[in-house]
């Protein structure tokens, strides 16, 4: 298949589009405006492979995204394409309606005339992957588990806009029959973690013995999922999903915020043999608003239909994640210096 890629140069992006050029025999065509969180040197080891191809676009330009089908005529879109950080999202949340709410729509629009032209041959194949988040369920209380029936209740703007762009893809199956699946993951983390998040963010303010900001008291809970795993089970989504079905992909991970913190200490003090512990940069500060308490992702369903399993528990994936940081400081020293330093963000002015 010729799969395209939004946001294929962003984290989870990327390593989709990672695996799919060199796991599988598909095309991978990466539309990715290159935004901050957009890197090309994520997707270095694609970049010359014959089945590989970038296009430098904005989902919210309908007429580059026509230009994009046109082109290259998909046979498959996974849409991963969003502003994702919620600390960004309480303090500017103008970029992700725009990019998360329009930019859906417009790929759903012009995907569906592009079937409309195709004819019925392309449509019976076709597959539209929207890739969402966990955080559109809200807070869990201390025993449940989101299911892909847990009622939407989002907390931030951030996951307020994926909530919405979930409708519109789900309506776009309902009423247009466009032949999309809806995937909702937990917390990913992994190699090429943009370092505004919790995990690269530990690893880094770590290695430059910076104060590492937790969160409130560090209490909350995520279901954290090795980004690999994430890339194989959209693979498995998109070959073998049902259209018009929701899969909740999660690691099966709890942990704390703070658990997770003092375990990538841990790690750092056995890499780097420094005398003092790395926990005593830990720093408790304000909470973010509108913090949800706990996420737990059910993958039952993915897990029964599918036969997708994580290969990786957290022990395993966060000293994976680790050593990743702090053998490719190529990858993260321009970013630190030029991109992001690692400042907090999201604090709501007044």
């Amino acid at each position: 298949m010729r799969v395209l890629i939004t946001g294929g140069a962003g984290f989870i992006g990327s390593a989709v589009s990672r695996y799919l050029a060199s796991q599988s025999r598909h095309d991978v065509i990466v539309l990715d405006k290159l935004t901050y969180a957009g890197n090309l040197t994520s997707l270095a080891e694609i970049a010359s492979n014959k089945n590989f191809a970038f296009e430098q676009k904005d989902i919210c330009d309908r007429d580059a995204v026509e230009a994009v089908f046109k082109t290259h005529r998909p046979e498959a879109v996974i849409h991963l394409a969003a502003e994702s950080h919620v600390d960004r999202s309480i303090s500017g949340s103008d970029v992700f309606i725009q990019t998360n709410i329009v930019g859906t729509f417009n790929l759903l629009e012009v995907a569906r005339r592009y079937l409309a032209q195709e004819g019925s041959a392309l449509a019976e194949t076709f597959r539209f992957i929207h890739v969402s988040t966990d955080e559109v369920y809200g807070s869990l209380g201390q025993d449940e588990m989101f299911t892909e029936a847990t009622p939407y209740d989002p907390s931030s703007p951030y996951s307020a806009s994926k909530a919405a762009s979930d409708h519109l893809a789900k309506a776009w199956h309902r009423t247009y029959g466009l032949p999309v699946i809806v995937t909702n993951c937990s917390n990913n983390y992994g190699p090429y973690h943009f370092p505004e998040k919790l995990i690269p963010l530990t690893i880094l303010n770590a290695c430059d013995g910076k104060p590492i900001p937790v969160y409130g008291d560090g209490a909350q809970i995520r279901d954290w999922l090795y980004v690999e795993d994430h890339a194989r089970a959209l693979a498995l989504v998109l070959e073998n999903g049902r259209l018009g079905e929701t899969y909740n992909i999660g690691g099966r991970n709890e942990r704390t915020n703070l658990d997770v913190v003092r375990q990538i200490c841990s790690l750092m003090d056995e890499a780097c043999g420094k005398d003092k512990s790395h926990r005593e940069l830990i720093s408790f500060v304000q909470d973010r608003p509108g913090h949800d308490r706990r996420y737990a992702i059910d993958a039952s369903k993915l897990e029964a239909e599918l036969g997708w399993r994580a290969q990786e528990d957290f022990e395993s994936g966060i000293r994976k994640t680790v050593h990743w940081f702090l053998n490719n400081r190529h990858w993260w020293e321009p970013i630190r210096q030029r991109v992001y330093d690692g400042r907090r963000l999201g604090l709501v002015a007044g």
